[in-house]
């Protein structure tokens, strides 16, 4: 059974591939496992025998920001080499400087208001609170819309498992992408497929590029 859909929908969505995402700028301090095989697509797959765990990158994680919603394929489901199988949900937050009034109202709605420290000298802070009506020229973060981005199988056969504990706690590919955030374990109907995917040296070289 796929995924129950449980995100929050901030705005458009627009769907892209994990590799378009995490292509936009190289993250230089993102972690590769030695031990794991990647696709350009930003894919990992960890090899157990005849079954391979499947999941996506630190860098790909990084450049989709907070995933809001994970849907995997059902068990017995059968997945492709280089293609989806499944989507991933996420929104970025950006920090917005002298918001319009309109920003402002919409930004803080939940909030009811804006609360601000202005800064009159040393040792001198004062907290106001402003309501909507008033202009709110400060500084805020807002949530982009979410982006939904296409998986890629760097392997194929039959899907096994699926990590049922991303249902509740999406965020688990943000913080631990090779761990507990991975997404399914697949029966190779090739193990050859695996050769042909990238060394950690190799997917380093392909992100910064």
């Amino acid at each position: 059974m796929a995924l129950r859909r449980f995100a929050v929908q901030f705005g458009l969505r627009a769907q892209a591939p994990v590799a378009d995402l995490a292509a936009s700028w190289g993250r230089a301090f993102a972690t590769v496992l030695p031990e794991l095989k990647y696709a350009k697509s930003h894919e990992w797959a960890k090899s157990q025998g005849d079954v391979a765990v499947v999941g996506i990158s630190d860098h790909a994680q990084g450049e989709l920001g907070d995933v809001v919603y994970v849907e995997l394929p059902e068990v017995g489901a059968t997945v492709t080499k280089g293609e989806t199988f499944g989507v991933v949900e996420s929104v970025k937050v950006r920090h917005l400087q002298g918001l319009s009034q309109s920003g402002a109202a919409a930004g803080n709605a939940a909030h009811g208001g804006c609360n601000h420290q202005h800064h009159d000298g040393p040792g001198h802070h004062h907290h106001h609170h402003h309501d909507h009506s008033d202009a709110c020229n400060h500084d805020h973060w807002t949530s982009l819309p979410v982006a939904a981005s296409d998986v890629y199988s760097p392997i194929s056969g039959e899907v096994v498992e699926i990590n049922q504990a991303l249902v509740d706690e999406p965020a688990k590919v943000n913080s631990s992408p090779y761990e507990d955030g991975w997404m399914i374990k697949v029966k190779l109907s090739n193990s050859g497929e695996l050769g042909d995917l990238l060394d950690s040296s190799a997917y380093e070289a392909h992100c910064q590029h």
